[in-house]
């Protein structure tokens, strides 16, 4: 990846289709936006949490973002907690992108290390961020999706990032923003030291019974489009590892478009939170699919026995 002097703002893509707007004019915007059907109204700036330590970005500065003709806004979005390892990595994957109509917002959960001098380093790059006290990803993810105003929106936790400059260009020429509510392109799941190890396969059409036995869509490599945010609300707030897969799950009776690209947008770091407490995300699995009542009892449990197979099978495998 090619790292640009963090002086020379005007080459950093979250820069280029910036313009200067009186914040009361964007809030009438911002309000006009918001319709009674939907599941949530979209704010310029969230209110303030517990403990906020810092608040900043562009946007607070007067300078805003919108969707234009064949040239869609996309929010890339970034939760971190304690992430000075890899988040200056992860930013620079994004600010150095090619696709010039991109909107940055990070939402750090009150981080006690150097995660907040990164932050302030590239705020001039960024749209908008806090660092609060929150209650988890989930949390955080929805503190992100309420400020967002892209068409869609992506996901990539620090330590994750685009895997080219030219990536999230390349999968746009590919969407159609009119049909497409759901765009999927594939992800290599690096190590810690950044090294492939496997990329994510493609099929040419999205099978939903995918989604009975795990994650078929991962976020990194997910365009969610706001609306249909809008239309099935925000995570829910008591998932630890699988806020994304419900999510995926309120649209699953009536599924909307999905795209798949067989192109690679993101790299997804092996050090996350469930990295390592996969029988805890299959027992989250569980209790998700019990709750939006997707498949009967004895088959859910057939799947389940199934998973366990595979994954035991896996370990023994590795060893």
């Amino acid at each position: 990846m090619d790292i640009v002097d963090v002086k020379k703002l005007e080459e950093y893509c979250t820069r280029r289709s910036m313009f200067e707007a009186n914040i009361n004019d964007m809030l009438e915007f911002i309000e006009s936006l918001n319709k009674t059907e939907h599941k949530f109204e979209t704010v310029l700036f969230l209110p303030e949490g517990e403990n906020r330590q810092g608040e900043g970005g562009e946007r607070k500065q007067g300078y805003f973002k919108k969707s234009k003709e064949d040239n869609p806004l996309i929010t890339v979005v970034t939760v971190v907690y304690n992430g000075e390892k890899f988040l200056e990595e992860t930013i620079l994957s994004v600010i150095n992108q090619t696709y010039d109509n991109v909107e940055y917002i990070i939402i750090d959960g009150g981080s006690t290390d150097g995660t907040l001098d990164i932050i302030r380093k590239y705020e001039h790059a960024i749209d908008y961020w806090i660092s609060e006290k929150d209650r988890g990803i989930s949390d955080a993810f929805n503190k992100a999706v309420l400020v967002s105003l892209g068409d869609y929106i992506n996901f990539q936790g620090d330590g994750d990032g685009f895997a080219s400059r030219t990536a999230l260009e390349s999968i746009i020429k590919l969407v159609d923003i009119n049909q497409d509510s759901l765009v999927s392109a594939k992800i290599n799941r690096i190590s810690l030291s950044g090294d492939i190890l496997y990329s994510s396969k493609q099929n040419d059409e999205f099978n939903k019974k995918s989604l009975l036995f795990r994650m078929s869509l991962p976020h990194q490599g997910l365009l969610t489009s706001l609306s249909h945010f809008k239309k099935y609300g925000l995570f829910e707030i008591d998932n630890k590892y699988c806020m994304d897969y419900e999510h995926l799950l309120l649209a699953y009776f009536n599924m909307p478009n999905v795209k798949l690209i067989d192109q690679v947008l993101a790299n997804w770091r092996a050090d996350g939170l469930g990295n390592g407490r996969t029988l805890d995300i299959l027992g989250e699995y569980h209790r998700i699919k019990i709750k939006h009542k997707i498949v009967s009892k004895p088959l859910l449990y057939i799947i389940n026995i199934w998973t366990l197979f595979k994954y035991y099978i896996k370990l023994v495998l590795k060893k």
